[in-house]
């Protein structure tokens, strides 16, 4: 394993001779897979493009996301910039890096996408993606090259799994209802607390806006079926309200909550917050201010 980091550190320093010259084009690339892009890039699709799609890629990065931190946990191996003195830390990573995260859900997410609109320019932008993505990840000094495998490997699993189980799953929840439907919104997040080998507060993120989404989608296929089609003067508004809104909620109940205590079940419940107003919470304000019409 010494000799893989080795010759990874010898690829992360030949990469960073590059530097400073290409750090702006490299760090833009790595915030294509940053937590405060898929907020404001998921929202959009599920909001003021196609509802259902969007509502699908929630899932689909929300997953990704656990399963790559908990690998994470599992694998427990360091950063290029923690195993040697030589390599610059230009970007900030937390935690183990295997496998990697940006690779990971560039796979998923943009792999998906591609997939389901079958367009020239859809792969070439989602080929561009999977490899300039990972690639600043290098640059950066945040992960080994082996990191890149690694979450390439896990992202095309959970790609195929996703494509070939969830068109089944929904057929199977349409005809039990929406009791079932709720039922595993809520269900299946818990059962992911349990199988949660460390507590990791990130893993524990992820489930709660899981838990928060999912059961949004079934309440809001209830009671709001909001259509997110329409003008593009009302998805543009609709759009820049919502997500104003969301990291309103995001950032403000991460001041508000910051001192309580236990801190795991406020976290958790800022979170699911959050995927509640994304979830529900968005399309039904979008209705009532008459920005979105009703299915």
């Amino acid at each position: 394993m010494d000799g893989l980091l080795n010759w990874g550190i010898d690829v992360v320093l030949w990469f960073q001779q590059f530097s400073p010259g290409l750090d702006l084009p490299f760090k833009a690339l790595t915030f294509m897979g940053d937590e405060a892009f898929y907020l404001l890039a998921m929202p959009l699709v599920y909001w003021s493009i196609d509802r259902r799609t969007g509502a699908r890629l929630f899932i689909l990065l929300l997953f990704s996301a656990y399963f790559n931190a908990v690998a994470k946990v599992i694998a427990d191996q360091p950063r290029p910039f923690n195993y040697d003195p030589r390599v610059k830390p230009l970007g900030h990573a937390g935690g183990g890096g295997m496998p990697s995260g940006h690779t990971q859900n560039a796979v998923v997410i943009w792999g998906y996408l591609a997939m389901r609109y079958h367009k020239l320019i859809g792969w070439l932008i989602a080929g561009f993606l999977m490899i300039g993505i990972p690639l600043s990840r290098i640059y950066l000094g945040v992960h080994f090259p082996t990191d890149l495998v690694g979450g390439y490997l896990l992202g095309a699993v959970i790609l195929i799994l996703f494509l070939w189980l969830v068109p089944r799953l929904e057929h199977w929840l349409v005809q039990k209802g929406f009791a079932w439907q709720i039922a595993l919104s809520v269900v299946l997040p818990i059962l992911l607390i349990f199988l949660n080998p460390t507590g990791n507060r990130y893993v524990l993120s992820m489930i709660a806006a899981l838990m928060g989404v999912s059961t949004g989608f079934v309440l809001e296929r209830r009671s709001v079926r909001f259509s997110s089609h329409g003008p593009l003067w009302k998805r543009t508004i609709r759009y820049l309200l919502g997500v104003f809104i969301l990291f309103g909620l995001w950032g403000g109940l991460r001041i508000a909550l910051s001192t309580l205590e236990p801190t795991a079940l406020f976290r958790f419940i800022r979170y699911g917050l959050v995927g509640l107003w994304g979830g529900i919470g968005a399309p039904w304000l979008f209705v009532r201010l008459k920005l979105a019409e009703v299915e």
